[in-house]
Formats: structure tokens, sequence, C-alpha cells
């Protein structure tokens, strides 16, 4: 018998003032009641209960005790209360994690209407193109662009996004319209290391992905550098279609080479298997899905 089921044994008898009536109402068996008592005074050396044949008495010691007892058991179920409404209604901490150009734009005015439907959240949005360790980092979750390979964690997918090449009007009418993949040593390219070093960008031909060696004109870690040089007529970007949408269809962009565009990526809320699916993660999920439109395919 644990103690907090001991302390709960010693409190009914002593407000039934016997061991039968308090097994009763506890709906134990009287050697079970007495027992749990005989294990309270054992550790604690000292004898809690005057018993008698008519009746179960408060010694000085318990007396005592009981006062500390009622204060240990009504602490716990405050606790126990303020978890079971943590599950159901969010509050607290809420700390999420997504890529920096789609936190800015898509993800950050999510958190803001988040926060004003639930105002017992305090939240903390996290923008960084690395993949975060949820778990060591303390995230509660994070918007993934990406295909899952990790088990340890689960998603909701919410969107789904295309990785296109695009140049300004002004630059194709410069230039010969790329129509092969190689054309691309014939352009000005422009590449983003924000993630990656390498210079290659991802296509498929023939039901095969490729990757095709760029020798780029522009380099930059800034994805809003490298658009406004594309709109600017500075040459040709792959990029993730949310990131150029607006300009994609106010015609600031056209998008290029779509025969050779690899497989759209997922959008998707993660968080770790290893923990039970708080209200506070449930409603985020639950408002991206109802009040988003992430799907970036049609452009």
């Amino acid at each position: 018998m644990d103690r907090f089921e001991a302390l709960q044994i010693f409190v009914v008898v002593a407000d039934q003032r016997g061991f039968a009536p308090a097994a009763r109402r506890l709906k134990l068996s009287p050697s079970v009641v007495t027992r749990g008592i005989a294990a309270l005074e054992a550790r604690l050396g000292t004898r809690l209960l005057q018993r008698t044949t008519r009746s179960v008495k408060l010694t000085d010691a318990g007396a005592r005790f009981l006062d500390q007892a009622r204060s240990i058991l009504a602490a716990v179920e405050a606790a126990e209360g303020s978890a079971k409404t943590e599950a159901t209604v969010p509050s607290g901490r809420f700390t999420l994690s997504a890529p920096r150009v789609f936190g800015r734009v898509h993800v950050a005015p999510v958190m803001h209407a988040f926060l004003a439907k639930y105002p017992g959240v305090t939240g903390e949005l996290s923008l960084s193109d690395r993949i975060v360790n949820l778990v060591e980092e303390g995230v509660d979750a994070a918007v993934r662009i990406a295909r899952l390979e990790d088990s340890s964690q689960v998603s909701r997918l919410v969107g789904t996004t295309r990785r296109v090449v695009v140049a300004s009007p002004e630059y194709l009418l410069r230039r010969k319209l790329p129509r092969r993949l190689e054309d691309l040593a014939k352009q000005d390219t422009i590449h983003v290391n924000a993630v990656h070093s390498s210079h290659d960008w991802s296509f498929v031909q023939s039901g095969q992905e490729r990757r095709v060696s760029i020798h780029p004109k522009f380099l930059t870690n800034s994805w809003d550098a490298a658009l406004g040089h594309a709109e600017g007529g500075g040459g040709l970007v792959q990029v993730l279609a949310y990131q150029a949408v607006e300009a994609i269809r106010a015609g600031r962009l056209r998008i290029v080479l779509s025969d050779f565009e690899p497989r759209p990526l997922p959008i998707q809320i993660v968080y770790p298997t290893s923990r039970l699916l708080s209200a506070k993660v449930r409603a985020f999920v639950e408002l991206v899905a109802s009040s988003c439109d992430w799907r970036f395919l049609e452009l």
C-alpha cells in the first residue's frame, strides 16, 4: 500500500471514528483498513489512533497529523484538478517551432489568433530552418515542411507545397526560356544556402530523382533577398511555392521547368509520441485545420 492510500484511509477512519464504517465508506475490507493504519503508524513510529471496544479516538500525535494529512490530500486533489483542466482547457506555456519564412508569413498570424482565443496560454514562436529536437529543446510542437522519417514523432497533415523554379518576366524576355534541365547551365541562377551548402537543385526526370549542380550568379542565406533579386530580373531561383506565392499570383514571377518538379512536400505539425497530446497542441492544430489554407499546389 502506498503512502497516499494510507493517508486516505487514516483520514476516513478518523472521520468515521471506526475501522468498520471507514471500510464501508472506502469499499475496502476491514483487514485492508487495519493493515493500512498499522503500516502508517509503523512508518511514522508513533500511535495515531487509540482503539477501544466501542470506538476509535485520535491520540495527540494523531490529531496533529490529521491536519497535515488533510492538507496533503487537498494539495494532491488540487494538483490533479489543475492537470485535468489543463488537459481539456489550453493553458500554460506553448512553444512552437517553424521555418523562418513560413513561420513569419503564415504561422505567426495563427499564433496571434491562438493567444487571443486562449488568454490562459503564453506563447513562444521559434523560427529556424534547422530541425529542432522537440524533447531535448522543450518544444511542444513544430511545423515541418518535409517527409517525416523520425518514428518518435507523430504528425497532422495541414497543407502541401511545391518546389518550383521561378524568374521574373523581364528576365525571361532577355534570356532564352529554359525548357530542359541542361538549359540551366546557360542561365543566371540564384541560390539560397540557408540550410545546405551544396549548390544543386532537386528535380524529377523520367520518374527518377535528379540533382543538378548550378553555378550561382548570386548566393545568399536569405530567401527574401533571393526572391527580391529574382523579381528584379537577376535570374532563376528554386524555392518552395509558399515563399513566392504572392509574387507568382501577382505576375512578378513566373514558374519554369514545371515538368521536372519534385513531388510536393507535406506541411505537417509534429509532436513527440512520448507525450500525451495536450490541450494546447490539440487546440492549435484544430485552429490551423479550420482557419488556414496551406495548400500551395494551384498557383
